[in-house]
């Protein structure tokens, strides 16, 4: 019989426990709810940034899957999280898909007007690869109907290609875009400096145990 690697792991961070994540979380206050949709093959990825963005975020939550049952789905999307709490918008990010017709997806939502405060909204991102999150919004036609946030205009720096590359230029890692997301959704927050110094700590780690 051949040995079987079972490196012990933290049972936070998922990470093994020479590279935990736990010292660089730092949580964040936010108004902006944020659910992680993370892919499957995310979840033990070593390079993701996924469950790092969700330890540092108090006001998230984070569930694994491909296609999502749709009755489960729509209470993490639509139902308040806690008891007391009000009901929230939902809204994807996600680069609008052109000829959404043709490829089988149904129409987003519109913006809704007036538009609901940063205690309104539930940001939702999906945390995968490019190719891994378009086959996720085609399985999960819950997905397809959010209104959509596309971020546009000028963007920092990706610093992720340090550690994965990336499809097309200028394209962030989830922690980052969703941190870009989260200050246009509420631009008046506290600051998320510390979600990127967390990010910052993650790449540091990977450069400390990056294999010459």
């Amino acid at each position: 019989m051949s040995a079987v690697s079972t490196r012990a792991r933290c049972a936070r961070c998922l990470r093994p426990e020479r590279t935990c994540l736990c010292p660089l979380v730092q949580p964040v206050p936010h108004a902006v709810q944020l659910l992680v949709l993370q892919h499957p093959e995310e979840e033990l990825q070593a390079k993701g940034t996924g469950r790092l963005l969700h330890l540092c975020l108090p006001a998230s939550r984070l569930a694994v899957g491909e296609a999502f049952e749709p009755s489960p789905l729509q209470a993490l999307l639509h139902a308040p999280w806690q008891p007391g709490d009000a009901m929230r918008q939902p809204v994807l990010l996600y680069p609008e898909t052109p000829h959404g017709d043709q490829l089988g997806l149904a129409t987003p939502a519109p913006w809704p007007h007036p538009g609901p405060p940063p205690e309104g909204l539930r940001l939702v991102v999906l945390d995968a690869t490019w190719r891994k999150s378009r086959k996720m919004l085609y399985l999960n036609p819950g997905l397809q109907v959010l209104p959509r946030l596309e971020l546009r205009g000028e963007l920092p720096a990706s610093r992720y290609s340090r550690l994965r590359k990336a499809h097309a230029p200028g394209q962030l890692s989830t922690l980052e875009a969703t941190a870009c997301a989260m200050e246009r959704l509420a631009p008046a927050g506290p600051s998320l400096q510390p979600l990127r110094d967390a990010f910052e700590g993650l790449l540091a780690l990977h450069a400390l145990h990056r294999p010459e």
